[in-house]
Formats: C-alpha cells, structure tokens, sequence
C-alpha cells in the first residue's frame, strides 16, 4: 500500500463516528442509541429510525478500516500479517507518527525533562506515572517525546489508549504480544480507566518493567495512582504530577502574558493561546467552569474510591456514596468554597482602606470621574451581599453534608494538588494560626467568584443605581476579587518554591504584613505588600515603614532583609518614584516576580 492511500484510510476513519448502538426497552418498546466517548466522559443520544441504518454502517465501517491500519502496521514490523488480534486500541507505525507530528513544535512544560530522563535513562525495573487533571498537558507531553525519537526507537515504541470497557487482562494480553515483537517503550494512556488498576498496578512494574520495557502511565485519576502507589507499586514508580501550572509556565507555554489573564484562565493548558489547544476557553463561563468541575474533580474522586477495594477510605463520604450523592456533594462544597471566599472579599476587602482610596481615584480619573463609590450605601450593600451568600439550597438533598464530609473532600483536593493552605498568625497570640484556602486552579476560583458578583448585581438594592453605577460597583468588586487572587496566587507560588522557607500573612492589632518569608536557617526575614495596583502609593507602605510593626516583627524573626510592595506596575523604588521618604521600599512587577521563582 501507497503512503497517499495508507493517509486516505487514516482521514476516512477520523471522519467517520466512533462508539457503537445500543438498545433499550422502555415500556416494552425498543429504542436505539447511539454511545460514544468525548474527551474521556461517555456520551448517548436517542438515534432515530431512519438515520440508524446509515449510523450503523459507517460504525461498522470504521471498524474494518482501523483492523485494516493494525494488520498494515503489524506487516511493517515483521514482514507478514499477524493472527493476534490487539484488544485495545493501540497506535504504532505510521498511525503514531501522525498521532505525534502535531504536538513537535509545541512548547514543553518543564516535568517534560523528567519524562525524558527516564525513558532515555538507565532506570530499569520501574514504571513512570504522569499524573493530573484534564487538560494540563498529560497526553502532550507523551506526545512530544515520541515525536523527537529517531526511526529506530519510534520503531519500538506503542502509545495504548485505553477504555473503561477494557479489563487488565485486555492489556496485560497486548503488552504480552508486542513485547514479543520486540517493543520496548510503551505509553499507556488513561490507565486508571481499567477497574481493577488500582489492585493489580504492580502487573506493570515486576512483570514488562522487569523485563526491559520503559512504561509510562497516564491518566487523570489522580487519586487511583496515589492509591496504587501506596498498596502496589510502592517504590516502583516514579510520579509527576502536572495539576499544578505556575505562572512561569502559563506565560512560557502558552505564550499568554498578564497577572489578570493567569487569574481569569490559569489552571489548565487549554485558554486558546499561541500554543497548545485552540478550543474555548474552560473558565470562560460559569458552565464550562461548572462542567471541568464535574468532570476533573468530582468523578475523578467518585472514580477513585468506586474501585478502591479497601472502603476505609470512603468514612463519612460512604453514605453519599451510596446514595449516589458524592459527585454533588464535591461540587457544592468546591462553589462553598469559592462563595466564603467571595463573602469574605466583600466584607473584608470592599469596605477597607483600598476602598476609599479607589473613590479618591475615582473622583479624580482623567477620563471617566465619578464619585460613585462616594455615594452607595456600603453598609448595607455588604449586609445585602452577605445575607445573599449564605443561601443554601437543600431541599433535594438526601443527606446533609456535614462538617466530617467537607474534611474528607478537603483532604481529597489537598492531595489532587488543587488547594493549599496558607498559614495566617497574629503577632498579639503566638499560638493563634489559621489559614486560608488558595485554589491551585485560580480560573476556576475566579469564573464563579465573578458569576456569583454578577448574579448577585441584579438584587433589587442595586437596581436603584442607573447602568452605569451599577457597572462601576460591579467593576470595583471584581477588582477587589482580582486583588486578593493575586495575594492568593503569590503567596501560593512563593511557598510551593521556597521549601526552606516559612511562607504566611501576618497579622497585627491594626493591619497586617500581606506576605511574610522567614528564613529559619539564615535567622531573617522579607516582608511584603500585595497590590493589585499599577500605581507606586505611599500609603501602600504605610505598614512596611511602621517602626513598631518592624521591631515586633524582628524580634520574633529575626532582622528584615527586604521590604516589598509586590504589584502591576514596573519594578522600581519609591524614591526612584520620585517619593521623599526616610527609608526606601522597593516595588516588584508581580509577573517577573513570579517567573522569577
């Protein structure tokens, strides 16, 4: 066969549906549906009579061609057509040069070189784990490396694409067969589809690992390869997990630049950058934000502990477990989570100092002043948004979702890398600590943050104030979300990069410092102020050059190295700003900070 009609065969199939027709009674009456996998979910639809017939033929179609593409690429590998028929869906040949030709030119992510070092490395009897949610890169980077292996090794090399139709066996019969045909790199995608993976894990490593083939898994089920790593593979696999993006990469990859852009998109490698997928945006909209929430989140954890021999992991979720009321639960404490933190904006940030320092910029701006934020009522338009967000819905619910179940989720998407903690302390208590949730994902924090603000401006009290008002106390709000993302945000990166480091807010009788990094080994610390800002203040520093805040702070960390405004605008000093002040602050452009990092 020709290259040009081996291509024509490959254009045809990815042309034609892929799935199968099913058949349901209901009522006694027998209907045909068409099922199908999209982007890992499986997908139905009723079919009607008079499209089945033509549905069902170019199913049955494309069948015959992909058995065509096997038996032709087996034929390139020895000679003659093989008499095994491959249980799953496996590319190999001329079908994975152009699966991989695609991603070459694509920007890596930086896990990419561990994925190199041990596929070219002298590591043997182990497996690589590539692990994390939708959409950050897992099956690109696999991608990318097959794509820069010469001939030879691509020669011995099989991406496997796995369903939850398939069994373990299904694959351990494959790997059997092409380990005979002398493949030695094989690529096992979404894995952890496979119900009996979580048990029978060890099958990779003590069996075609031991033997001399390089095994990366992938998948998004994070949860199932914490598990299988803790009762299978033990110290047999490597794990990376791609969850986490700080914003070095999202601006490196993704060619995207801008704090505001990380916190409306940030999270995943699919915002329809210069590189990577072109598709809509997944936080764009509270539904599409709602949706990679069911489907990244919630059933990856449902995924997890439905094949998880041993129940002790469900505890308290057992119940909504049972009652097939855990992938609600998850969502609706992940929007909980995200509505507290709105709520907790709006009554600490949008009635604060900043407040009447943007009505005073307001007041003043060259192009559209206003005295907007001069004339609402802030009082009670805090108490109208606080009593809005406390509304729960549980009338459709079975079981009420206590505080056990919220830890357990918790502790869920602790271990997901989805969330992290940030420590606060009080300079008046030292055994006072708490902390605060920050979201790994901030597009996803931000697309129902600005959702619920936007909801919550059609309640009747701001429908006093004309269009205009109303679009000025909205963007004000909004803003104060974006302000304390990006605290979120550096604090999160700056502790995620700094091991060694003691990384918290602290708090005083009367203001705070919003970042503090203690140096326990060095006996010192830098302090800093967060300003979703593209203007130098004074009064930004107004408790950095507080002497008190300073020696209080000193005494209990050691001396202060570096006194910080991190903010929008362009790195300088305040008297480099043309500010006359005894002792000088330096000011951070939060983008090189962080990339920096």
């Amino acid at each position: 066969m020709t290259s040009e009609e081996y291509n024509k065969i490959i254009a045809e199939i990815e042309i034609l549906p892929s799935g199968g027709i099913t058949y349901k009674k209901i009522n006694g009456k027998e209907y045909a549906y068409y099922q199908w996998r999209e982007e890992g979910k499986q997908r139905s639809r009723r079919t009607k009579d008079e499209e089945l017939e033509e549905l069902a033929k170019q199913i049955e179609r494309r069948k015959e061609l992909q058995n065509l593409i096997k038996d032709i690429d087996m034929q390139e590998g020895d000679g003659k057509k093989e008499s095994h028929q491959l249980r799953c869906a496996v590319r190999i040949g001329k079908e994975l040069e152009y699966f991989v030709k695609p991603v070459a030119k694509w920007v890596k992510r930086e896990c990419y070189q561990q994925l190199h070092d041990y596929v070219y490395g002298d590591i043997h009897d182990r497996v690589y784990i590539l692990y994390g949610l939708r959409r950050t890169g897992k099956t690109t980077l696999i991608r990318q490396l097959i794509s820069e292996m010469d001939s030879a090794m691509r020669s011995k090399t099989v991406f496997i694409q796995t369903q939850d139709s398939k069994s373990l066996d299904d694959v351990n019969q494959d790997l059997k067969y092409l380990e005979q045909k002398g493949y030695r790199y094989v690529f096992i995608d979404e894995v952890t589809l496979l119900n009996e993976f979580i048990e029978g894990a060890a099958l990779f490593s003590d069996v075609f690992a031991a033997s001399g083939m390089k095994i990366v898994l992938s998948g998004t089920d994070s949860l199932g390869f914490m598990f299988s790593e803790d009762e299978e593979l033990y110290d047999r696999c490597i794990m990376s997990h791609t969850t986490f993006i700080p914003y070095r990469e999202f601006e490196r990859v993704l060619g995207i630049v801008g704090i505001d852009d990380f916190i409306r998109y940030g999270g995943t490698m699919s915002p329809g950058g210069k590189q990577y997928n072109d598709n809509a945006m997944i936080f764009a909209t509270k539904k599409s934000t709602d949706e990679y929430v069911d489907s990244a989140i919630a059933r990856n954890i449902q995924h997890s502990l439905k094949n998880y021999k041993y129940e002790g992991h469900f505890r308290s979720l057992r119940e909504l477990y049972e009652k097939n009321e855990l992938t609600n639960a998850i969502n609706r404490i992940v929007e909980d989570m995200n509505h507290r933190f709105t709520m907790e904006v709006l009554t600490r940030d949008f009635k604060s100092n900043d407040l009447r320092i943007s009505a005073s910029n307001l007041r003043k701006d060259r192009e559209a002043p206003t005295d907007i934020l001069d004339r609402i009522d802030i009082l009670k338009v805090n108490e109208t948004l606080k009593a809005l967000l406390e509304i729960k819905d549980k009338a459709e619910q079975s079981v009420e979702i206590q505080d056990a179940h919220r830890f357990e989720i918790k502790e869920y998407l602790d271990l997901l890398d989805l969330t992290v903690e940030i420590e606060s302390r009080w300079m008046s208590d030292y055994n006072r600590r708490e902390t605060r949730t920050a979201f790994s994902q901030p597009g996803m924090r931000y697309s129902q943050a600005e959702s619920l603000v936007k909801s919550l401006m059609q309640d009747e009290v701001f429908r006093e104030l004309s269009l205009e008002e109303r679009n000025r106390v909205t963007e004000r709000i909004i803003d104060e979300i974006k302000g304390r993302m990006m605290e979120d945000i550096v604090l999160l990166e700056t502790k995620v990069s700094k091991k060694n480091c003691e990384v918290f807010r602290l708090q005083f009788a009367v203001g705070e410092f919003d970042m503090v990094v203690f140096y326990p080994e060095e006996g010192n610390c830098e302090v800093y102020e967060i300003k979703h800002s593209r203007e130098v203040v004074p009064q930004q520093c107004r408790h950095l050059l507080d002497e008190q805040k300073c020696k209080d702070t000193e005494f209990r960390y050691g001396p202060i190295t570096g006194k910080y405004v991190i903010y929008r605008g362009a790195t300088t000093t305040l008297s480099e700003a043309g500010v006359d002040v005894v002792e000088d602050v330096t000011y951070l452009n939060v983008e090189e900070y962080l990339k920096k990092l």
